[in-house]
């Protein structure tokens, strides 16, 4: 007659015990309510609660990352694209997120959403994609400044892909590929600008001194005598052109 309350009381001591008894673990924090209000935060390790009465929901304090699903999104010179995203944060105030708004994690969500389809939509497509890192650092304070009464501290924001149209894309390939001719061109020109140059700053130094073409001269000649060859030509030395042309003039 007696083992059957003996039992019924180990029965309810351990229903006790198994509504009673949290652990909670480091990177948590447990927000207890009491009758439905407040009553506190309670840390890492076994924690007591009075059952039926406390109520005791557990926030992860780790850091999540959170993928921003394709926008479409219409830029500020028309082009329609799609922008996809990451989002890194945390909860530093967890009775802030579990008080002050319903599912903090849907919630962000759509704030996420919502922001990066709206600054997008403001930057033209060229900005998009030479100024990543700045749009990435504006969407991030939007949303941070957003999240903040929720107890939320978004720490990165990352563009990941944009999608563009195929037209857009062979668009852009041309451009890229003018842009290459047009850089070979000057890089020629230049090329071709610096030996003029450098010749005429040697014709001058040459026109100064008559041992110096001759001595160019010399060196002709044994450039060509290396040569294998049948035909065989002998500069004309330029002093003697000169001395031609100057009997012509005076003749004349």
């Amino acid at each position: 007659m007696i083992a059957g309350p003996i039992v019924l009381l180990v029965i309810a001591l351990g229903a006790l015990a198994f509504f009673s008894v949290y652990a909670i673990r480091a990177y948590e924090r447990a927000v207890v309510l009491r009758f439905g209000v407040f009553n506190g935060i309670r840390g890492p390790g076994l924690r007591f609660i009075i059952p039926f009465v406390d109520e005791l929901t557990r926030v992860d304090q780790r850091m999540i990352t959170m993928d921003i699903p394709p926008q479409d999104i219409i830029t500020k010179d028309n082009v329609s694209i799609k922008v996809n995203a990451v989002l890194n944060f945390r909860v530093i105030d967890p009775s802030k997120a579990i008080l002050t708004v319903e599912n903090y994690l849907y919630a962000t969500s759509q704030i996420a959403q919502t922001t990066l389809r709206s600054v997008c939509g403001e930057a033209e497509l060229d900005d998009l994609l030479s100024k990543r890192e700045e749009i990435n650092h504006h969407i991030q304070e939007i949303i941070d400044r957003q999240t903040d009464p929720w107890g939320i501290k978004v720490s990165l924001v990352a563009i990941k892909d944009i999608d563009l149209p195929q037209e857009m894309r062979r668009a852009m390939a041309k451009q890229a590929e003018a842009e290459r001719e047009r850089r070979a061109k000057i890089i020629q020109a230049e090329g071709e600008y610096q030996a003029a140059e450098k010749l005429t700053a040697a014709a001058e130094i040459m026109s100064k001194e008559s041992g110096a073409i001759q001595l160019r001269y010399l060196e002709t000649l044994k450039q060509i005598s290396v040569e294998n060859s049948s035909t065989v030509l002998f500069p004309m030395p330029i002093n003697l052109l000169e001395a031609f042309t100057k009997r012509v003039g005076g003749a004349s």
